[in-house]
Formats: structure tokens, C-alpha cells, sequence
């Protein structure tokens, strides 16, 4: 990042920061806080142990040292300014998901992977709420700035929770360690939560070999390890029956076939990524930290230059547009930067067609490609090359 672009972006954010109201999390003076600053080294300090007794303490700050990225402990202490994490003292911690693109989906336009990630943050609430017992008013919504979206859980039940509870939560969303054998047993009633996924996604595989050529599944099958032709032609006669059961929730579908113990185990790649699919992929080691940093509210995010937004709940995520809503605006002014290679994006609602090189751009797009490292602010040298 050269000078000019890192002395835009500064002051774009001290512009922001001036003005904005920055709300504080609950128990402020039990938090430590961290900061990433403007920098021109290419390794990454960090600014942590830090404690503050009030709103207006933290703001000022703020103000003076204009961070790239501002962050709080998802923890309580009772001494968070601490320089150690044994002094400081753990009185517990706030339980926390981080649903982030990394985990989700690769190599796709920003817009799209936006999308599908709020689609996953919806599947986690759906997992949340009915099936683990959490109230919607529990959720505190989060969109992270980036490329995801955080929830925190403040309840005062699990406030004292070890790795090892909230390592059980994240198994069950993420569909770890599901037992076959559990899964396929009968349930009377209503069959929801992973008993039902479970089946949906083992009928879909089998019913892949119930339509295909009996000779072809059979070669198929054959070809598995531990797998013989007599083993593979036993399932495949067998499979239009094995259909019908795994349709009915109340009978138990026993594992007394070689094929079906495939289909079933970790190794058996196919239905691993139908099990996958049907999970919610949040990102495991947030969850199971207790003492972790998690991204202020109302800050900026230094990666993308988008606001960390607060979403009062699932209807408002529904509506919600991270490149419209989450936007600074900072005014109609237009700024030239020298752009690393072509891209089309959609800001506030206007598509930008951008080309490689030279050219004018608003404000806030630039302090977007700037922050995410696909453009730089023109300087006179850059401009005389072009």
C-alpha cells in the first residue's frame, strides 16, 4: 500500500469516526479491547490488553488513534487491561458464532459469496432457535464488515461455559460426529433436527444408484474397497426397498449391509459433502474460544472498508444489503485510483464497471478496492507511467 492510499484511507476512516456513535458492548469495563493501526510495515501488530471504563473513553480514543480494525474480548475479566491472560482473571464469556466466507464457499464474485453466507447465517438460526432451544431475542446479529456475520449469545446460563460445552454446540451445528446407527434408528412423530437431514441426505445417494443401470451400479460399487460384486448386486436388488424405509421416519434402517456402511462412514466422500451441505459451517475455533476478540460494532472493517452493522434480527438480516446498508457515504466526491485488474461491482445500488489502470471512482468505492488491496490512490509518478 503506498502513502497516498494509506493516508486516504486514514483519514476517510477519521472522517467516519468523528461522527459516529459507537455503541459499547455490555460489561464494557469488564472487556479487553484490541487495535490494528495504519501501517505501512507488512506485518500485522496488534494492540491489545486494553481497558475502558466508558463509552466516551473509548470513543476518544478512537478519535486520536484512527484504527484499521477495532475489536473487544467476547470474554469477561476482572482485570482486562491486564498484560497477561492469567493476571486478567476469566469470569466467563459470551458464546459466539462466526459464519465467514472462508469456510463456506471459494473463488466466487463478493456479491455472491455475501449471499450465500447470509443463507448459512439463516440455517444457524434455524438450528439455534428450534432445535437447540435458544430465543430469536437471544441472537444478537452482527454483520462482520467482511465477509460474513457473527452471532453473540449473552445468556447468563452459559456466560461460565468451558471449550468443551461449546465444542458439543458447534458438533451438532457442523453435523461432527453423527453415529449412523442413532441417526437411521425409528422415531415416532415428528422426525426433525439431524435424524431427519441424516436420512434426507443418505435417500438422495441411495436413490442416485435405485435410477441407475443395474450393471452400471454394480460395476460401481465393486470398485469400492471392501466392496465385492456379490456385496454391491445384493445392495443394488435390494435398493427400491431400502428406499421405502429411509422414507418412513418410524423405521429403523439397520446397518447390516457392507455397501450401506460405506455410504455411511467418513470416508465415503459423496455423502460426507451431503452431510456438509446440510450443516451450518461456522467457524469452529471462534466458538470454542473463550477468551477470544471479536469485531466492534460500528467499527470499520480495515479488509473492506464496510461497516460492522447490528442487526436488531432475522427480519432485518432478511433485508439487509452489506454493499448498500453497510456503506459509508461520504459524500459525492470521486477520487482517481489505479486499479490492479478489471472487475464489475455493484455499490449503493450503482453497478461500477471498472477497467485496469486509471480512473475515477466515488469515494466510497475507492476506499473499498483500496482497503480489500485492488486499487491504490493515483499518485503524479503512477499517473505518468500510465
Amino acid at each position: 500500500m503506498n502513502p497516498a492510499t494509506l493516508e486516504f484511507l486514514k483519514q476517510k476512516f477519521l472522517s467516519y469516526y468523528s461522527r459516529a456513535f459507537l455503541p459499547m458492548p455490555p460489561s464494557l469495563e469488564q472487556r479487553e479491547w484490541g487495535f490494528i493501526f495504519f501501517d505501512s510495515s507488512p506485518k500485522v501488530h496488534m494492540r491489545r490488553h486494553m481497558g475502558f471504563h466508558s463509552r466516551d473513553e473509548v470513543t476518544s480514543y478512537v478519535r486520536t488513534m484512527v484504527p484499521r480494525h477495532m475489536y473487544f474480548s467476547t470474554a469477561y475479566y476482572a482485570l482486562p487491561s491486564a498484560a497477561t491472560m492469567n493476571e486478567k482473571d476469566w469470569c466467563g464469556a459470551d458464546l459466539i458464532f462466526d459464519l465467514d466466507a472462508d469456510h463456506i464457499v471459494q473463488k466466487v464474485p463478493y456479491e455472491e459469496m455475501l449471499a450465500r453466507v447470509k443463507a448459512e447465517t439463516f440455517k444457524l438460526i434455524g438450528m439455534l432457535t428450534d432445535e437447540l432451544g435458544f430465543s430469536e431475542k437471544s441472537l444478537h446479529l452482527v454483520f462482520s464488515g467482511g465477509r460474513g456475520y457473527h452471532i453473540h449469545i449473552r445468556d447468563l446460563e452459559i456466560r461460565q461455559w468451558e471449550s468443551a460445552q461449546r465444542r458439543e454446540l458447534v458438533d451438532y451445528v457442523c453435523g461432527i460426529g453423527l453415529d449412523p446407527a442413532i441417526m437411521l434408528r425409528g422415531r415416532e412423530g415428528h422426525a426433525g433436527g439431524w435424524p431427519m437431514r441424516y436420512r434426507q441426505a443418505l435417500l438422495e445417494e441411495v436413490q442416485l444408484f435405485s435410477e441407475m443401470d443395474r450393471t452400471e451400479a454394480v460395476r460401481l460399487l465393486s470398485e469400492k474397497k471392501g466392496i465385492g460384486k456379490g456385496s454391491a448386486e445384493k445392495f443394488v436388488d435390494s435398493v427400491d426397498d431400502l428406499v421405502g424405509v429411509l422414507s418412513v421416519p418410524s423405521i429403523s434402517v439397520p446397518l447390516n449391509s457392507r455397501v450401506l456402511q460405506l455410504l455411511t462412514s467418513d470416508e465415503y466422500l459423496p455423502f460426507k459433502e451431503r452431510i456438509s451441505n446440510r450443516a451450518a459451517l461456522t467457524d469452529e475455533p471462534v466458538t470454542t474460544d473463550v477468551k477470544r476478540l471479536i469485531r466492534a460494532p460500528s467499527s470499520l472493517h480495515g479488509g473492506s472498508g464496510l461497516r460492522v452493522v447490528e442487526l436488531s434480527g432475522p427480519k432485518e438480516l432478511d433485508a439487509f444489503d452489506p454493499l448498500y446498508d453497510a456503506v459509508v457515504d461520504y459524500g459525492d466526491g470521486s477520487v482517481k485510483v489505479d486499479c490492479a485488474f478489471p472487475l464489475t461491482m455493484t455499490m449503493r445500488g450503482e453497478k461500477h464497471i471498472l477497467t485496469k489502470g486509471l480512473q475515477k471512482v466515488p469515494e466510497e468505492v475507492a476506499v473499498f478496492l483500496c482497503c480489500r488491496g485492488i486499487a491504490e490512490i493515483a499518485t503524479v509518478a503512477s499517473q505518468a507511467v500510465h
